[in-house]
């Protein structure tokens, strides 16, 4: 559980033809196989798919608001497999501005974890139910500039795992780092995936 092995499934088109990458991380108790299939609802048809897989398909063992210390190593271990991720998508040709992430609950948390530590103009993130993570937002953690890149971030209120304080934290922590982020709040809703999210992903981030 502690430490991640290398293991990156892909799909889509190849990358030395692809339009972009997009990095699909799995939620707790998913796996890199499921989180693939979402690609077929996106607007991503020549997208080269990199999909990580964690070991024993959680990415952390603890809640993401729990103190850090209680989530290492494996915490650690999670954010250098992503970046591992975008290491060999570059390394396949294709460059930062067409780099684009999408998460659910644990992956949207380590999706928002990851781009926030190394924040810069990759194309754009969807967190689909997840904040940064910490028992408290560490601000000493995030460096970089977005430089306008568009992030989506949905969530239901309320969710059982994930409270709209820490979200509305995180939109505001990215949004101080001149991220364009579009935050939409569904009442009732429950800890899933929508077809009215896969739709303001496409027409917020895959455009």
């Amino acid at each position: 559980m502690y430490s991640h092995t290398k293991q990156i499934k892909t799909a889509g088109a190849a990358p030395a033809v692809a339009k972009g990458a997009l990095i699909l991380l799995h939620g707790r108790g998913g796996t890199a196989a499921n989180i693939i299939g979402i690609a077929n609802e996106l607007d991503v048809d020549g997208f080269a798919i990199y999909a990580p897989q964690a070991t024993n398909n959680s990415w952390y063992p603890l809640s993401f608001l729990a103190p850090d210390a209680q989530n290492q190593p494996a915490l650690d271990s999670a954010l250098e497999m992503v970046d591992e991720t975008v290491k060999q998508a570059l390394a396949d040709g294709i460059p930062v501005h067409k780099i684009y992430f999408l998460g659910f609950s644990q992956g949207a948390c380590l999706t928002l974890e990851y781009i926030t530590r190394h924040a810069q103009p990759f194309g754009g993130a969807v967190a689909f139910t997840g904040g940064l993570i910490g028992e408290r937002v560490n601000l000493d953690n995030y460096k970089g500039d977005f430089i306008g890149m568009p992030v989506l971030i949905t969530t239901g209120n309320p969710d059982p795992h994930v409270p709209l304080t820490r979200v509305e934290e995180s939109v505001k922590v990215l949004k101080s780092m001149d991220a364009a982020v579009t935050l939409k709040v569904y009442n009732g809703r429950t800890h899933s995936i929508s077809q009215e999210e896969i739709e303001l992903a496409n027409s917020t981030i895959f455009i």
